[in-house]
């Protein structure tokens, strides 16, 4: 964002009480007069990004995914989605890696709130490199836009520089007997597991999608004709997330066998991101599990 602020002076940076949490003070050290902290107050955050960008600023605004967009969607919907305003939304600290937080703050639905919105593009970058690349592009960009970012360590696995095409998924490794499919910090276990079924003689197709809306179809249905079979992976509600999305797609056009990995219909509760993880069975060794027994059965 600080970069991005460099290249175009009509960013500027909107936060909820959450600035040095959500890193956002980095622009403001640099650009204090583009800087507003609106205090805990995610509606009216919501509402004063929507009222800037009416007038040509570039408006960024940052909070927890849970409060925004999770204290504030209706603001979201009215003010920014139904006008069409160029907002930029990046909700932090979401899933279950926010860890030892607990339920309250372990945004688990923001990925159906926010796709489900006219208007709205939503991202979920693998790690923070993509994160930039993310970010460079949508401040590009005059659409709404909701960028998913975690907070726990994840690996770096993504290229550092280069543009980001939104709306493209991305092959990690090419496969022709299942395919796993995955957004957001679940895609290096994604990406593990397909190494792992390589090694167990299983030619897993891996394919991740930083652009969960628009979504990137044609390289879905691809896969789907070629391999015959799906795991999706997300940290998620199953409900309305990045896997129902996938399914909604093959649904409609090529129909085929899907399992998808996340939170199923559970809330969250404290612990290390790497237990609730297993808990919750967002790991290589369950994606694993998971290949098997749909291969199994088909």
């Amino acid at each position: 964002l600080l970069q991005a602020g460099k290249e175009d002076p009509k960013i500027v940076a909107i936060c909820a009480d959450l600035t040095e949490s959500t890193q956002m003070n980095l622009f403001k050290d640099e650009f204090p007069d583009r800087f507003i902290e609106i205090g805990v107050a995610e509606q009216n955050l919501v509402s004063v990004a929507s009222g800037m960008a009416k007038m040509s600023k570039t408006p960024f605004i940052s909070s927890y995914a849970a409060f925004c967009p999770g204290r504030s969607w209706e603001q979201i919907r009215t003010t920014i989605c139904l006008n069409d305003q160029n907002v930029k939304i990046i909700g932090s600290h979401a899933g279950l890696g926010v860890g030892p937080d607990g339920a309250t703050h372990q945004a688990l639905e923001d990925i159906a709130l926010m796709r489900v919105l006219p208007n709205m593009q939503v991202f979920a970058p693998a790690d923070s490199n993509e994160a930039a690349r993310i970010t460079m592009a949508v401040a590009k960009t005059k659409s709404p836009s909701y960028i998913r970012l975690s907070r726990q360590a994840v690996p770096v696995f993504t290229q550092e520089l280069g543009d980001f095409k939104i709306g493209e998924g991305i092959k990690l490794k090419d496969g022709h007997q299942i395919t796993i499919l995955s957004t957001g910090t679940a895609t290096w276990h994604a990406l593990q597991a397909g190494l792992k079924l390589k090694e167990e003689g299983v030619d897993a197709e891996v394919l991740h999608f930083p652009t969960i809306k628009p979504l990137d179809k044609r390289l879905i249905l691809e896969s789907a004709q070629k391999t015959r079979r799906f795991v999706t992976v997300e940290d998620h509600q199953v409900a309305g997330g990045f896997g129902s999305a996938v399914a909604e797609v093959i649904s409609e056009s090529f129909p085929i066998p899907i399992i998808r990995i996340g939170v199923e219909d559970k809330y969250g509760q404290s612990g290390t991101p790497d237990e609730l993880f297993r808990l919750y069975g967002i790991t290589s060794t369950n994606i694993v599990k998971k290949a098997h027994q749909l291969i199994k059965a088909t």
